[in-house]
């Protein structure tokens, strides 16, 4: 087994053969104990430690700033402090700069030696628990997306069978469903991925813009046209042509898109010269494309030239564990990017997640995380931390009692529901030990009891 590396800083030199003493039992264990804080940053930021002990002599606890200088390098650097002269000043700095242990003198070497046992092994657990989440979601991991249901381990297989060839593609899916990022996994997988990929979504551009920006312009076509103009059709020439939305095209310039991709050539507004385009289209849509061209608003002739291989991407709703993935991941990438400290999402939040439609799909899934953690005042995403909305429309998709019209007690209703059936499936894993139950649940056995009692739960029963 590696050894754990621990770095002792004590601006008291006569202290340092106290803690050599107190860990040096600590097996194993390579200890380095210096006293300047100018050296103390020099390895903190060149060497890797797997945890800090810090005594502290001054009462506002400047000595932390050597702390926050180790987690520039290691943001989950965890501490042990070690307070000479205790006060209220740096007891709260030591608990705002998110130390492990708070020790105070006197104290001997087993009080230590407790502390920093404790501290490696949060730390351990800490590192393993990320190392797991890694393996689980390894499988599921196709570029940036992320899937474990068959409908998206499909789409990952079309992708990587069809991206290498040249041929056209239509990604069908409802808004915030991900189709750009499938678009993007098809370049990127392609001979095509060292050229540009140009997004361009249909319905955001002004129709009598719409020409000149997919053909470009001479100087003098048309009013205001004071010089020439590449369009993006021809900005994308060698790489990935990708058309969001395509159904919002206006039927003309349908007609002339159709002829691009026929002949691989375009001619800007007002030029008479033809230009050859190298370039793989992507389209994408959220309407029924189908049910467009039978009442004349498509294009036939288009529907076919760029449905030559469809990607049906499915809703987020239709997805089962894909859900819980994502708004791990999501918690993960977005409580690093604010500088939070939040590691999950409680199983109660997951549970009203769960049951919500999410008409907004993987992007409202996204924004909903986000706010959760902008918001959330513990280490793990509550219902508090969930919009209002989401939670009443989870609840109304359960047996709500009717008089529970109000947001407070369709939550109250909807907790209560997964309360008694998370509680039921706890006992039935650990075969009626509530002792085992409680552990995992990390509660103490008397919350456990009072739970199963207000549910009428008997733990023999599932013996």
């Amino acid at each position: 087994m590696a050894s754990a590396r621990l770095l002792i800083i004590d601006s008291d030199g006569a202290r340092h053969p106290f803690y050599v003493a107190a860990l040096a039992l600590l097996e194993p264990t390579e200890l380095t104990v210096v006293a300047e804080p100018d050296r103390a940053r020099e390895l903190l930021a060149s060497e890797t430690f797997d945890g800090l002990v810090l005594g502290i002599a001054s009462a506002d606890g400047a000595e932390l700033e050597l702390l926050a200088a180790g987690r520039v390098q290691d943001a989950s650097l965890p501490a042990v402090v070690v307070c000479r002269t205790p006060t209220a000043e740096n007891a709260v700095a030591a608990l705002h700069a998110g130390v492990t242990e708070f020790l105070t003198e006197p104290l001997d070497e087993a009080q230590l030696r407790t502390a920093v046992e404790r501290m490696l092994a949060s730390r351990r657990v800490g590192a393993e628990n990320e190392l797991l989440r890694r393996q689980v979601e390894r499988p599921y991991v196709f570029d940036d997306m992320i899937g474990g249901c068959p409908a998206m381990q499909k789409v990952f297989a079309i992708i990587a069978q069809v991206a290498d060839s040249d041929v056209d593609c239509l990604i069908r899916g409802e808004t915030g469903t991900g189709k750009e990022l499938v678009a993007r996994a098809v370049h990127n997988r392609s001979k095509r991925v060292q050229k540009p990929f140009v997004p361009v979504d249909c319905g955001a551009i002004p129709e009598n813009l719409l020409e000149s920006e997919f053909f470009g312009h001479e100087k003098g076509s048309f009013t205001g046209a004071d010089r020439k103009s590449i369009g993006l059709l021809e900005f994308a020439d060698g790489g990935t042509f990708f058309l969001d939305e395509l159904g919002e095209l206006p039927l003309l310039l349908q007609a002339k898109l159709l002829r691009t991709l026929q002949e691989r050539r375009i001619r800007r507004v007002g030029g008479r010269q033809e230009i050859p385009v190298d370039l793989r289209v992507v389209a994408a849509t959220s309407r029924d494309l189908d049910g467009m061209v039978e009442r004349g608003e498509f294009r036939r002739d288009l529907y076919y030239r760029v449905n030559v291989v469809r990607i049906d991407l499915p809703p987020l709703r239709d997805r089962g564990d894909d859900l819980g993935l994502l708004a791990e991941r999501f918690a993960f990438k977005f409580s690093k990017e604010m500088g939070r400290d939040v590691r999950g999402i409680a199983p109660e939040a997951y549970q009203v997640m769960s049951q919500y439609v999410w008409p907004g799909n993987v992007r409202e899934l996204q924004n909903v995380i986000r706010r959760a953690i902008a918001l959330s005042k513990d280490s793990l995403i509550g219902v508090d931390d969930l919009p209002d909305a989401l939670v009443a429309d989870a609840g109304r998709g359960q047996a709500a009692p009717a008089e529970a019209s109000g947001y407070f007690e369709l939550r109250d209703a909807h907790l209560a529901k997964f309360e008694k059936q998370y509680l039921a499936d706890l006992l039935k894993r650990h075969q009626g030990d509530v002792r085992a139950a409680a552990a995992e649940a990390r509660l103490p056995r008397g919350t456990l009891y009072r739970l199963m009692k207000n549910h009428e739960l008997d733990g023999n029963k599932f013996r």
